[in-house]
């Protein structure tokens, strides 16, 4: 061991604080004049520290279901009783269920309904939760087969075996982080009840997101399910996210249906979007001249846009746009 003298050591103390606080405010100085370095260098650190959080993560989730298997087994008694109760529950449940099966399978086939595409999916391990500049949120581990590039991974959802935990904001080559739906910056459009009454649900930072500008005259009922909404276009419609509760102040907040505060799998849905390609068609449209001196015909080339999945019309040519009441040319 190298022994350092009392004046130097008593040097070093002097300057410890000195350099850490200049490193720190030329770290603050960097993120603030290039936010993309900022970024890049969080997400490959977390890229890099993954496998370390997940190899201390380990021992920590096999104490946890030590613990819990010997819990288990001194309550095994009143535990079989309860599954009893609640399988003969299921088991009255299974014919209603069955005949609305039957009724919906007839309904879709009169309405001849297709049903959209089943979206990709992947699991991946909660190795850490950091917070970080999110108060409320989680580094998961991507799978090394997942094939999903980051930039088509931003804008996933994610979900545990229950509901909708949140949504991937970071995404590196092996990791990415998932903003819960409890912290501040969350803003979710969700539908309220049966009648799919619309309203915003946003984070607090705490343990039950708040519901703001329901309908007017529609206020949130106590138990109606809160599924996601289309509107907007962040996630798609009738994921299950939790259950309406009034608190002691008397708001409406929602209980999710996800176990946030004990995370360890969560599946990670990139859902397609619903923003129509747009596709370059060229047409040309003839146009009269209206002086004499002029040429009778002028060709003119315009540029329109139309969404891929629309067969695009090509202009006629008659010297006019077809059509009556000053439709567009090629059928736009």
């Amino acid at each position: 061991m190298i022994r350092l003298s009392v004046p130097f050591r008593q040097a070093l103390s002097r300057l410890t604080l000195p350099v850490m606080l200049m490193l720190s405010l030329g770290t603050v100085l960097v993120g603030r004049a290039d936010q993309g370095l900022a970024d890049r260098l969080r997400d490959g650190l977390n890229d890099l520290l993954a496998p370390a959080y997940a190899l201390m993560a380990g021992p920590v989730q096999a104490v946890e279901q030590g613990g819990g298997v010997l819990g288990h087994l001194l309550d095994l008694q009143g535990e079989n009783e309860a599954l009893r109760a609640e399988n003969a529950k299921l088991l009255q449940w299974q014919a209603v269920a069955m005949a609305l099966e039957a009724q919906n399978d007839a309904l879709k086939s009169a309405l001849k309904y297709v049903p959209p595409a089943a979206p990709d999916f992947f699991t991946a391990d909660v190795v850490a939760d950091l917070g970080g500049i999110y108060a409320r949120s989680v580094l998961v581990m991507l799978p090394s087969a997942s094939g999903v590039t980051p930039a088509k991974l931003v804008g996933a959802v994610a979900m545990d075996g229950r509901g909708v935990a949140g949504r991937v904001v970071e995404a590196g080559d092996r990791s990415a982080r998932v903003l819960l739906i409890t912290d501040l910056n969350s803003r979710i459009p969700v539908a309220l009840g049966v009648q799919g009454r619309p309203a915003l649900m946003t984070g607090t930072n705490g343990p039950e997101p708040a519901l703001l500008y329901w309908a007017p005259g529609q206020p949130p009922q106590e138990g109606d399910m809160v599924l996601t909404s289309a509107a907007g276009g962040a996630f798609p419609p009738g994921l299950p996210v939790g259950v309406v509760h009034y608190d002691a102040q008397n708001d409406p907040v929602v209980l999710p249906l996800a176990d946030l505060d004990a995370l360890r799998l969560l599946r990670l849905f990139c859902y397609p979007s619903n923003e129509p390609e747009l596709t370059t068609v060229h047409a040309v449209v003839h146009v009269t001249g209206l002086r004499e001196r002029e040429p009778a015909v002028k060709k003119k080339v315009v540029v329109i846009y139309v969404p891929a999945a629309k067969a695009a019309v090509p202009a006629q040519e008659g010297g006019h746009c077809a059509g009556r009441g000053g439709r567009r040319c090629g059928g736009v």
